[in-house]
């Protein structure tokens, strides 16, 4: 599928460069019921939800979450490692993307 059918252009969240479209209702248009009909190739943005990776400065960078999941304080907090992971996901995907990209 075509980037532009699912996905818009972004500025200003580096490193992201595509946020997902949304149906009218503000739904992703990838969610069937309650469930990811993608889940296996999901981008990272929805593997890292209910959390977004920030740039603050050269090679620097910050989770933050976003304030539209119910979860979000219900749970045990999460630890250091957790956010580790999700960042080596990250670094993986950003050289993977170089690579195919040259």
């Amino acid at each position: 599928m075509e980037i532009d059918r699912f996905a818009e252009g972004i500025e200003g969240f580096r490193p992201y460069i595509y946020q997902m479209k949304k149906t009218a209702d503000g739904r992703c248009i990838f969610l069937k019921g309650n469930l990811c009909s993608i889940y296996n190739v999901r981008p990272l943005v929805c593997r890292f939800y209910p959390f977004q990776l920030r740039s603050i400065g050269s090679n620097r960078y910050v989770f933050t979450y976003t304030k539209e999941c119910p979860g979000i304080g219900k749970g045990a907090p999460l630890r250091r490692e957790f956010f580790e992971k999700l960042f080596r996901i990250f670094m993986k995907a950003v050289k993977d993307y170089e690579w195919i990209n040259i």
